[in-house]
């Protein structure tokens, strides 16, 4: 999968390169031919420029100056701070905003009358530009007018005019602030109010002090029952957990009962001296009478060793293991008692303790939450009481520095008087030329756009889906003549190598026994190349040794016999008219193993001609008699003789003409033969520009066909040999 991957990127990539050097060669072309529209477009921005500058009204120009004279956003200097991400920006778009430029113009025309230009429409009689030098914070304002002394008194009003919008702005965000700052402080006292009227309320109602120290005296009590419960808790699982023997063991070690809370101060005492006393002697008792009872099994059986059972020793000392016996299972029954009862007595207590931790904890509650509401009340009167005092001294700093603050840029340079200037003619040249460039640019593309014409074989396979067979290089005419067909010696390499190739994909694109004998060669319109087309194909073919017979069956203006130095004289028009045989109307050329058959007389009922049953007679015999024959006809959109005779042969060539022949017009006339079940074979994409995208190598290695003679001193071989290793 990866080499497959790798092989399509590498496809891809072709494609695309091969796509921009269509379009480069293309747009190259186009420029070669149609260099005069940019040429023009420039030299037309070049004059107008230079004539609108040289007979236009000469410019005068007023400078003056401004600068940020203030820190700003310093809340200690004042209250009052201006954005400083954008501030130069802003400062410059306002400057030549509508909002000075307006004021100024109305100042100075209502000021001086006499020095106020006639203004053309809606356009200012002077224009404002804004700059602001580099690393600085200076602004320059440049006024450009056609009057001096206007020019001069607009400048200077207008940094009037925006010092005194400034101010109108800075006193309208300054009134829209206190006031809205005044309503909030209003308000603010109003919540304050409720705010300290709710404590208040809460204080004479509940005793907080009370509160406080219940809470503390109901947390100790709660961790007091708790940690008697817990006490208890292990003693209850413990015994749970414990046998009899184990029980009375643990407490014989104990010495007395386990420790219990006898009080809410946390100190341990025992459950009682009487039921201590007591338990601690059953359990004393119990161990002393089964230690009692394993030294008198191991005294009787020593005894055993050496007395019988019968013996009067050892009777009496089996009624001796028997009395502790009982009393072992006397003790042992009080123990299961006593374990019984301890049991239940710690069940109860825990209940009991549950119970009342549940109860204090309920009480213990509903004291945080008084708590909790008093220290909420208290906390949000004393947050409303900052943001009030805030709110506060900020409205006071507003209304002490409203009158007293600053302007941020003031006047540094006053406007200064207007001088003469004429803008540099080889900048505005230069402007003018590159933008009547970029418009002969943007023609050429506008015409390219709209015309369909194909000059490079990728843009032939981005329309057609059928396979080009060939591609034939341009060749230039000599003095205006025909072009000439191939010969033996000709010295047109590539041009000869097209048709080779041309020939190589008839031959070889199918087997041998379904190869196409009958051919047809034709193109959408005239002058596409077609009859040089089949006259070079015949003449290549025969010269690899088949017999080609070549028939002219353009019966309007067949002119093929021109081609080969033949006179004119009958042929296949009489041959279809039944005035002649066939084979009287060949003729031999002087290519080897090629004939013609003439166009004759010519004919506007062809179409009828070609579907007679001579026509297919003509075609069975010919193919009998020829290895292959190839019929060069008219245009398909110029008559309908093609449609005709196309059916009747095994296959078409069409021809399309690089740079002349229309895609849509060819489209059209590919659709006519396939609804007439036509075999077209495939595209001739003729008179291709050499140095074009797809056929630029091709050209590169035109010297390849170049040969040295060998000259007996070797030099020839060592050339030959030196471009055999290039």
């Amino acid at each position: 999968m990866a080499t497959n991957l790798t092989e399509r990127s590498a496809v891809n990539r072709s494609k695309e390169k091969a796509h921009f050097l269509a379009g480069f060669h293309r747009y190259k072309s186009l420029l070669a031919r149609k260099w005069w529209i940019p040429a023009l477009c420039v030299l037309t921005g070049v004059v107008g420029v230079w004539s609108l500058s040289w007979y236009g009204p000469p410019s005068f120009v007023s400078v003056g100056r401004m600068i940020v004279s203030t820190k700003l956003a310093s809340q200690e200097a004042s209250a009052y701070t201006e954005e400083m991400n954008n501030f130069l920006g802003t400062q410059a778009n306002l400057m030549q905003s509508d909002a000075v430029v307006r004021p100024a113009l109305a100042r100075v025309a209502k000021l001086y009358p006499e020095t106020a230009p006639q203004t053309r429409g809606s356009q200012a009689p002077v224009r404002l530009r804004v700059t602001i030098m580099p690393k600085t914070s200076i602004f320059v304002l440049t006024g450009t007018g056609h009057d001096p002394q206007f020019t001069e008194k607009f400048v200077r009003y207008c940094m009037r005019e925006f010092i005194d919008v400034k101010g109108k702005l800075r006193e309208h965000s300054s009134d829209t602030a206190l006031l809205s700052l005044g309503e909030e402080v209003r308000s603010l006292e109003e919540t304050n109010a409720l705010l300290d009227q709710a404590q208040m309320d809460f204080e004479t109602t509940n005793s907080m002090a009370l509160f406080e120290e219940q809470g503390n005296r109901i947390g100790n009590y709660l961790a007091a029952l708790n940690q008697r419960l817990a006490a208890l808790t292990s003693e209850f699982d413990l015994l749970q957990s414990l046998s009899l023997d184990q029980s009375l063991e643990h407490w014989q070690e104990m010495g007395t009962a386990l420790p219990i809370v006898d009080d809410l101060t946390g100190r341990y005492g025992s459950s009682g001296q009487a039921g201590s006393s007591s338990v601690s002697e059953l359990a004393t008792d119990y161990l002393r009478a089964k230690q009692q009872m394993l030294l008198l099994k191991a005294d009787q059986k020593e005894m055993g060793r050496y007395m019988k059972p019968q013996h009067p020793r050892m009777i009496a000392m089996d009624e001796e293991i028997a009395q502790h016996q009982n009393l072992l299972e006397i003790y042992r029954q009080q123990g299961v008692e006593q374990l019984e009862s301890r049991t239940n007595s710690l069940a109860l207590q825990i209940k009991n303790l549950d119970r009342e931790i549940r109860q204090w904890n309920i009480k213990a509650l509903e004291i945080s939450k008084k708590l909790a509401e008093y220290h909420r009340l208290k906390a949000k009167s004393q947050r409303y009481e900052t943001i009030y005092d805030h709110m506060f001294m900020t409205l006071e700093s507003l209304d002490r520095n409203k009158e007293n603050t600053p302007e941020s840029v003031a006047v540094m340079e006053d406007a200064s008087p207007a001088d003469e200037r004429r803008p540099s003619m080889s900048r505005l040249m230069g402007g003018g030329g590159f933008v009547g460039l970029i418009l002969g640019i943007g023609l050429l593309m506008l015409m390219d756009r709209m015309d369909d014409r194909m000059a490079s074989a990728t843009e032939l396979q981005e329309v057609f889906d059928e396979e080009i067979l060939a591609q034939i290089p341009r060749e230039r005419s000599v003095n205006k003549r025909e072009i000439q067909l191939l010969s033996s010696d000709d010295t047109r390499h590539s041009y000869v190598e097209s048709y080779r190739n041309l020939r190589s994909s008839l031959l070889y694109m199918t087997e041998a026994e379904k190869r196409p004998k009958t051919l047809l060669l034709t193109s959408s319109v005239p002058n596409d190349g077609k009859s040089v087309t089949a006259s070079n194909l015949a003449i290549t073919v025969a010269s690899s040794g088949s017999r080609v017979l070549l028939v002219d069956a353009d019966l309007r203006k067949g002119v093929l016999h021109h081609r080969f130095d033949l006179e004119s004289g009958p042929g296949l028009c009489e041959v279809l008219s039944k005035k002649l045989n066939w084979k009287d109307a060949v003729l031999a050329t002087h290519y080897p193993g090629l004939c013609l058959m003439r166009r004759g007389a010519a004919s506007h009922q062809s179409s009828e001609m070609f579907l007679s049953p001579t026509m297919e007679k003509l075609i069975q015999e010919a193919r009998a008699a020829y290895d292959f024959v190839i019929f060069d006809t008219a245009p398909v959109m110029a008559a309908d003789d093609v449609t005709s005779l196309a059916p009747q042969v095994d296959g078409v060539v069409f021809v399309i003409r690089a740079e002349h022949t229309s895609a849509r017009v060819a489209q059209a006339a590919l659709q006519l033969l396939y609804q007439r079940q036509v075999e077209v074979l495939g595209l001739v994409f003729n008179a291709v520009r050499p140095r074009s995208g797809d056929y630029y190598y091709y050209y590169k290695y035109k010297d390849y066909y170049k040969s040295y003679p060998d000259s007996g001193d070797g030099k020839g071989r060592k050339r030959d040999h030196q471009e055999a290793k290039a």
